[in-house]
């Protein structure tokens, strides 16, 4: 079974460097800080898929996984 591989919010804005730690993750989104796909999103535990775009400020990333060779 092909399963789409996801990434918890609060893992991939550190993982992208828009945060850096947990914790300033878990208070932005909280605090209504963070788009997911142009809508506020006030869950750190949300799963992202591919092609999800996520907004904090002025700085936006698209979540993309490498396939594996």
């Amino acid at each position: 079974m092909d399963e789409t591989p996801t990434i918890r919010l609060d893992q991939f804005l550190k993982l992208v460097g828009l945060v850096k730690s947990g914790g300033e993750a878990k208070h932005l989104i909280q605090d209504g800080q963070v788009l997911l796909n142009g809508e506020v999103e006030t869950r750190r535990s949300k799963k992202l898929h591919p092609g999800d775009v996520v907004t904090l400020g002025e700085y936006e990333a698209i979540v993309e996984w490498e396939e594996p060779d």
